[in-house]
């Protein structure tokens, strides 16, 4: 792995994405970005309105995560990103070639439960069924790593795997 990774957290809704993204920037010290920031309005009201996204809707968002990417190749960065498809992997990986993909699989129970407790998220948890359905779990030929969530009760825990399974260092200070 390069010394500045360009790593995308993907998954369903509910899956820690934004959490361990941080979590894993900071442990890195990498810049953060959550993808949900890039949707256009008209996404966020689609979805806030409980209806799901389609391909059509997501393709120009998937053009701005591959752009954010593009941007940082030289720094990294750690990207929040649902990335359900392997076309939309495969759109991202076209305008940043280097991304590693860290999926985020995880127990529709946990998922559910997750998802009971958030508050102030435009993503309503009646759209968790529509995710799982389109979601693609990530190929052994794509590059990345799935990590099972449900083993790991501690964030730092799942942080320290993700490091070790992709070969990153942590920065110096941490």
């Amino acid at each position: 792995m390069n010394q500045h990774p360009l790593l995308v957290v993907m998954g369903v809704s509910g899956s820690g994405k934004s959490t361990v993204s941080a979590a894993l920037a900071q442990e890195l010290g990498l810049p953060f970005v959550d993808a949900d920031n890039l949707h256009p309005a008209t996404n966020v009201a689609k979805m806030a309105a409980g209806r799901a996204l389609t391909d059509a809707d997501r393709m120009p968002w998937l053009d701005h995560v591959g752009a954010a990417l593009v941007s940082s190749r030289d720094s990294g960065m750690v990207m929040a990103c649902s990335a359900l498809k392997r076309r939309y992997r495969e759109a991202i990986l076209t305008a940043a070639s280097a991304t590693q993909f860290v999926f985020l699989d995880a127990s529709q129970e946990l998922l559910e439960n997750r998802l009971r407790q958030r508050r102030g998220h435009f993503m309503p948890p009646a759209l968790l069924s529509s995710q799982l359905i389109a979601l693609e779990r990530l190929d052994s030929d794509e590059p990345g790593i799935t990590v099972i969530i449900d083993e790991y009760p501690q964030l730092k825990g799942l942080v320290t795997a993700i490091c070790g399974r992709l070969a990153v260092a942590p920065k110096a200070d941490s």
